[in-house]
């Protein structure tokens, strides 16, 4: 007999919370807001004393703005972005390449440049507006995993505090106390140059909707337009000089490396840095799992680190949340480690790349490189698969445990506005296709807790996951595998923790 999600008992109650997550950055903020939404109890701890007030990470992409939109969070951030719709590659001043930033079946069709502050600001105010609170000056120190519950020991201000939780996310970045305590290491490695980031005020010779990147003989620096005036650069140096990079320092690779003509008015943050390409080898130990930069660390070229640290979380949230209602089993939570790991290795692969084609010190491989870019960006199987890499609408998650084919990402008007779909399954169904539509009724009326039947205007049976993958689909009448995978599925339960 099925049972409504609001008659189901937590077992858990002698836990503290369902999900303590460490780190109160943007991959923490967004994780949390999420268990708000749905409802299940939540710590959020941060070491700081308050967030941060640097910009760092900028660039949200397509999929990304997708996932706020269906969590409910998005009409903010479109407020606040800077919209950016090309990309072009400009080396001695001359343009190698310049394409439009055009993803298709999508309704933000652009790159939105937001601030980390502001972003970190945003999810700050949505939570409070659920009623949360953030824990500062409260650090991670130590767990002790346990069947049913993990025991954590944070430091609250100087004083010992232990919290039981069900479950433990670390989203405590590159130095993660959460990652150490799962006695796991990022592997990879790390680039031998320095690296420097300013933002400056200019006198708005670029485009505010392009994004610029600049190979030279000296070292890339890519571009990022904040607004009409403001730039984020990015660039390799030899050496530092100083604390922080100075204006006279941002003048000079000005000078030697972007489009001639921009002028750096005014120096509004910098800072020096060092990157690495690394990832952990899995992201989950028994109760503990990692996310964001606690699990993968790679090269700003490119603007996906963030992005991929949302969408960890995004990846996440649904299954603890179904598995603490009583679905699923250990491969339901398996799942985060087997889907989320390959496409972290794919971006550390495409970042990596980017890095070494743009500042690749060698005469022959820049005369190449300056040679063929022109020639391929017009080309439009380049220009597509491009497009689709970074706005991160190509992700799927084929060859999953729970999934059945290609597993695209899948994003309708229904989806949309935080209440079209938390953690349920939907089952979209074309009206035409009476026994399809019999057979999900029945699926729907005996899982009703977790499936949604809906009707769809493409042909034949399409199950989406709660975060927008497709996970198993059916044409031309032939629904009854897929009924038996998503009954199989769904029945895979043990009782709740």
């Amino acid at each position: 007999m099925a049972v409504s999600r609001g008659d189901q008992i937590m077992l858990n109650t002698a836990n503290d919370t369902d999900v303590l997550i460490v780190g109160a950055g943007p991959v923490g903020l967004f994780l949390a807001n999420e268990c708000a939404r749905r409802g299940l109890r939540w710590k959020l701890i941060e070491a700081r004393s308050s967030q941060s007030e640097y910009s760092k990470a900028l660039t949200i992409y397509p999929r990304t703005l997708e996932i706020f939109d269906m969590a409910g969070i998005v009409g903010p951030f479109l407020e606040m972005a800077n919209r950016v719709t090309a990309i072009a590659v400009v080396a001695h001043g001359h343009t190698l390449a310049h394409t439009r930033f055009d993803p298709k079946g999508t309704p933000y069709p652009f790159v939105a440049m937001v601030p980390q502050n502001v972003t970190e600001q945003l999810l700050v105010q949505e939570l409070r507006r659920k009623g949360g609170v953030i824990e500062y000056e409260t650090a991670f120190v130590s767990a002790d995993q346990h069947d049913d519950w993990v025991n954590v020991t944070v430091e609250q201000k100087g004083a010992p505090i232990k919290i039981r939780a069900s479950f433990v996310a670390g989203c405590d970045g590159a130095g993660s106390k959460v990652r150490e305590s799962m006695n796991l290491r990022l592997e990879g490695g790390e680039y031998r140059v320095e690296f420097m980031l300013a933002d400056i005020e200019t006198n708005g010779l670029l485009p505010a909707d392009q994004m610029t990147f600049c190979p030279s003989e000296f070292g890339p620096v890519a571009i990022f337009p904040l607004n009409a005036s403001r730039r984020r650069l990015v660039a390799t140096i030899e050496r530092a000089e100083g604390d922080a990079p100075s204006l006279d320092l941002v003048r000079k690779i000005l000078a030697e490396r972007a489009p001639s003509g921009i002028e750096a008015r005014e120096l509004h943050w910098s800072s020096y840095f060092r990157i690495h390409h690394r990832h952990a080898p899995r992201l989950r130990v028994g109760r503990m799992f990692i996310a964001g930069d606690a699990a993968h660390i790679h090269s700003p070229f490119g603007g996906q680190g963030m992005n991929t640290g949302l969408q960890d979380v995004w990846n996440l949230v649904w299954k603890l949340d179904l598995f603490l209602h009583g679905h699923g089993n250990e491969g339901l939570l398996d799942s985060y480690n087997v889907e989320r790991l390959p496409v972290i290795k794919s971006v550390i692969e495409t970042t990596d790349f980017l890095t070494k084609i743009m500042a690749t010190p060698n005469k022959f491989p820049q005369a190449l490189r300056d040679a063929v870019m022109p020639l391929i960006s017009h080309v439009a199987p380049f220009h597509n698969a491009l497009v689709q890499k970074l706005s991160e609408l190509g992700i799927a998650y084929k060859g999953s445990p729970i999934v059945e084919g290609p597993g695209k990402e899948y994003f309708d008007d229904s989806m949309r506005g935080g209440k079209g779909i938390r953690s349920r399954f939907l089952l979209l169904v074309d009206g035409k296709e009476v026994p399809a539509k019999e057979a999900a009724k029945q699926l729907c009326d005996s899982f009703s807790d977790v499936v949604e039947l809906r009707p769809s205007r493409s042909p034949g049976l399409r199950l989406v996951r709660p975060d927008g993958y497709v996970a198993y689909s059916a044409h031309n009448g032939n629904s009854t595998a897929v009924m038996e995978s998503v009954r199989s599925l769904l029945e895979r339960k043990q009782p709740a923790i």
